[in-house]
């Protein structure tokens, strides 16, 4: 079932596909029970589509558009979620898809990365 409080100042490129969220779905901890009172919790799909939101534009938190949710209860989902294998689960059945579908040799694999901060304001010396 598609989660439609989205609202259109997000562009809705940003949601995640139904195809998709039948992949991460059953790979959410179950939800733990909520005492009486107070604001409803914010629907898993939603509070998924606000991290992936902040994943691929790579806003900070607080300029989380507020139609994702509020920037610290999307944070503290993603806690949550990190804290029960969530993304390591996600990771996995990625690989084990790709695996599937493209084949991986098991036998050697490679990673690389970089990561500097930017001089601010450019070069000091300018021809």
């Amino acid at each position: 079932m598609a989660d439609t409080n989205v609202s259109k100042d997000v562009n809705d490129s940003y949601k995640i596909p139904d195809a998709l969220w039948t992949e991460i779905e059953p790979l959410l901890p179950p939800e733990k029970s909520k005492p009486k009172g107070g604001r409803p919790r914010m629907s898993n799909r939603k509070a998924m589509d606000a991290i992936f939101y902040i994943l691929r534009t790579g806003c900070q938190w607080n300029a989380l558009p507020r139609s994702l949710g509020a920037s610290s209860t999307v944070h503290d989902r993603l806690q949550e979620w990190q804290k029960a294998g969530v993304f390591h689960r996600m990771w996995g059945a990625g690989l084990e898809k790709y695996d599937e579908l493209k084949g991986l040799d098991w036998e050697w694999q490679s990673m690389d990365g970089a990561m500097t901060k930017a001089p601010l304001g450019g070069e000091k010396n300018r021809s």
